[in-house]
């Protein structure tokens, strides 16, 4: 495989030196609407900057742009009566069409002339129109270009200010000192389970995701005080859009990533009349168990076995409205076999042997409808099905006979309906109202006697809840300068009846045409992760406590106070100071130092039962990002994060949470340069430098844990020590070559994470063997590799 990739390579040279003579250009396409009604908008002029390259959209609102030359360009949009919108970087190669789909917002007064200059550059601004502070978007192009990456969206947000991850096995996403389980995934507009492979109950990241960034569209991601319609989460947001597969051509795509595997992507026309359907489906398979028998570092000596698949069909406008099918799946699984592992693995024990697998699966219909002329009805409807089976069994004292520890299983289904009316009331004022439903089905068990004398029951449920959210919310531009977002949302659980209302607001006013400043609030609840409302302790008579299903929602207030400046062309600052006060936080009913908020970064959820909704925690930080789009072949982005995460648990004593990390700072930089006599290869230089603060544990109690042979912490000091700094260096070594004579292009590129080797410290074990603790290294220097091949 080694050398084939090297082969691949050399063909790729080879085909794009055939010939210097032949056009080298591409067709850029797609769709401009209106944001707010999301109507086509005809007669819109769109061109690509220092060429004489342009097009008009037609009734549809379509435009094609051809004989577009290769490389990076700047592409405008501008009609009259509405703001001149300009999208940097936009990547052309010989092997794809570039399919560019693009929202304008109504001017409030129309105007009699179009002037270019006084557009706005859309890069990282979300696209929901009804988006305030702390929201950002994010293209495929942002996922794969940056080092470090791992072809991962979730690695991606972590450069975003206000966002870290530390973990290098795992992408949890913690936001503002928050748990990761306070992140809400949805695709398509409706919420989805956990996207990753070998993921487990209550948790929302793993070690490698199942999201194919291929398919993905430019998405949006919240770090606070989110609109309305978003509900169940108090830290994040994370709303991943699917683009559609081009509707003219057939194209096709072939990847080889280290981390997400072998993939075949296909795409086209669904019909041969180019109606406007089309579909896309793209398949991955596991790379790693390759990359370790290379002998690559993926820390762990245990070979991770996955696969997934994405789609997404959507079929040509009609009378009845416009349709789209969409879905995901995966399968994966694992076998860490103690006698195979180091004792510093970082996913097992060496007296151990645990087997796990897990899939998941998802599957949703999309129908919007419009009404009269400014308004329409989007419902979705989806189902999702994921399962995970995990066995353990312990060596005991003589390490050659091993006893069966713990048995679990889970499968959980949601059946999902959401359906909202948005009406463009006029161009000050836009509304939205709707109703998202969820009926979450689960059956469970959990089996164990670790750290027991005998066999017991932590898990046993078998049943289904309704959650249902209602929300309306509604966006008023006063003037060009001054506008309003403001709603209501409204959330109801039907396993303990729980209840809550939560009003949003988000003032944004232009102190000067590149100047903004931003004011928000939010509140917002969650349920608890369902290992904690379902975890049950046996009692001396016999009987279960099973009182954590009466555990109300976490409450979280968010304030926030945001400023956005373009000083200069293509450079943004970008700063928000925020506050979050946390209540209803379950913790231990005697006096302890335990609270909730400190887990969800891991496999498993702290097991204990009778927990009370007494504690609390607070949130509060600066963040900075200055960043300059990708122009004159190089591009920079710099953030800043300081903050402080503290809690108090039953026994009213503040303490730092475990996710305190206090500064957090991303630099990213890249460079391309031109190859070829005609310019239309490049070759790439990438570099990312973290550093982060330690997280806080809790150390280890030593005599207790060698009285009973497993694990205990020192519950009388929670979070009393924190880990070393965490740093980290990563740089990308990247070739793009186009074909001269056909439409087909190759990227390549070698990625060297944690270039110096740094030992960062991932965790502080006790060994059950030799009696002591010592402390595992996260992944070390580790070199990763992607190969695409599109045609």
């Amino acid at each position: 495989m080694k050398y084939s990739l090297v082969t691949l390579l050399l063909l790729g040279a080879v085909t794009g030196s055939i010939s210097s003579f032949a056009q080298n250009t591409q067709t850029v396409t797609g769709t401009v609407i209106d944001k707010a009604s999301e109507r086509p908008l005809a007669n819109v002029s769109v061109s690509i900057a220092g060429t004489r390259i342009g097009a008009t959209t037609d009734s549809l609102g379509r435009y094609s742009l051809s004989a577009v030359p290769l490389g990076r360009h700047q592409v405008a949009f501008t009609y009259i009566g509405y703001k001149t919108v300009t999208i940097p970087e936009v990547l052309v190669t010989s092997g794809k069409q570039v399919i560019l789909d693009v929202p304008l917002d109504q001017q409030i007064a129309a105007l009699n002339t179009v002037t270019v200059t006084a557009g706005r550059t859309r890069k990282g601004m979300a696209a929901n129109e009804f988006a305030g502070s702390s929201s950002r978007s994010f293209s495929m192009d942002d996922v794969t270009r940056y080092a470090g990456g791992r072809n991962d969206p979730a690695k991606l947000a972590s450069n975003f200010a206000g966002v870290a991850n530390t973990n290098d096995s795992r992408n949890d996403i913690v936001v503002r000192g928050n748990s990761p389980t306070a992140v809400l995934w949805r695709m398509e507009g409706i919420p989805i389970p956990n996207p990753n492979h070998f993921a487990t109950l209550g948790t929302t990241g793993g070690p490698v995701s199942a999201l194919n960034t291929n398919a993905l569209k430019n998405s949006d991601f919240y770090t606070g005080a989110f609109p309305a319609e978003y509900g169940n989460a108090t830290g994040a947001v994370f709303d991943i859009g699917l683009r559609t597969g081009n509707k003219d051509k057939f194209e096709k795509t072939i990847q080889l990533n280290m981390f997400s595997g072998l993939e075949a992507m296909l795409e086209g026309p669904l019909s041969k009349k180019k109606n406007g359907s089309s579909f896309l489906v793209g398949y991955r398979y596991s790379f790693a168990q390759i990359g370790q028998s290379l002998g690559f570092n993926v820390g762990t000596d245990a070979v991770p076995k996955y696969q997934d698949l994405i789609f997404h069909l959507n079929f040509a406008k009609s009378k009845l409205g416009k349709f789209s099918l969409f879905g995901m799946g995966g399968v994966s699984n694992i076998d860490f076999i103690g006698a195979d592992l180091d004792s510093t693995d970082l996913f097992a024990n060496k007296d151990e042997d645990t087997y796990f697998e897990s899939r998941i699966g998802v599957i949703g219909l999309k129908h919007t409808l419009d009404i009269g002329s400014n308004s329409y009805l989007r419902t979705m409807v989806s189902y999702s099905y994921v399962s995970n089976e995990g066995m353990v069994y312990k060596y005991f004292d003589s390490l050659t006979e091993r006893q069966f520890l713990t048995e679990q299983s889970t499968e959980n289904t949601g059946l999902r309906f959401s359906s909202f009316i948005n009406s463009k009331i006029s161009s000050r004022f836009t509304m939205r109202g709707g109703m998202l439903a969820e009926q979450i089905g689960l059956n469970t068990y959990v089996h164990t006697r670790e750290d027991r004398p005998d066999w017991e029951t932590t898990r046993d449920y078998d049943g289904s809840a309704w959650l249902l959210q209602p929300y309306v919310q509604g966006k008023y531009r006063f003037t060009e300068k001054l506008s309003l977002n403001a709603g209501l949302h409204g959330i109801w659980y039907d396993l303990n009846e729980t209840s809550a209302i939560e009003p949003r607001a988000s003032l944004s006013y232009a102190i000067a045409s590149n100047q903004t400043l931003t004011f928000s609030y939010g509140l917002h609840h969650q349920q608890q992760p369902l290992p904690v409302y379902l975890y049950q302790e046996r009692k001396p008579d016999g009987t279960y406590d099973q009182s954590n299903k009466e555990l109300d929602f976490t409450r979280a207030h968010h304030y926030v106070i945001g400023y956005d400046w373009f000083f200069a062309r293509d450079w943004r600052l970008k700063a928000e100071a925020y506050h979050q006060s946390i209540s209803n936080v379950p913790v231990e009913r005697t006096p302890s130092g335990f609270s909730v908020l400190n887990s969800g970064a891991d496999f498993t959820f702290p097991e204990k039962a009778g927990l009370v909704n007494n504690g609390t925690g607070t949130n509060t930080g600066i963040e900075l990002t200055v960043e300059k789009f990708f122009s004159k072949g190089f591009y920079l982005l710099t953030t800043a994060s300081i903050f402080d995460a503290k809690y108090k648990g039953s026994d009213g004593i503040e303490r730092n949470s475990t996710f305190n990390n206090k500064a957090v700072v991303n630099v990213l930089a890249g460079r391309e340069w031109k190859m070829g006599r005609d310019g239309r290869n490049a070759f790439t230089i990438d570099i990312k430098f973290t550093q982060s603060g330690g997280r806080y544990y809790t150390p280890v109690d030593m005599a207790a844990s060698n009285a009973t042979g497993y694990e205990q912490l020192d519950e009388s000091r929670y979070n009393d020590e924190q880990f070393s700094n965490y740093l980290r260096f990563d740089t990308r070594f990247g070739i793009r070559l186009n074909s001269p004579k056909r439409k087909l292009s190759h990227t390549f590129y070698l990625d060297i994470q944690n270039v110096t080797n740094r030992e960062n410290v991932f965790i502080q074990r006790y060994n059950r063997v030799m009696k002591q603790v010592g402390v595992v290294n996260q992944v070390g220097f580790f070199p990763d590799i992607l190969y695409r091949l599109q045609f």
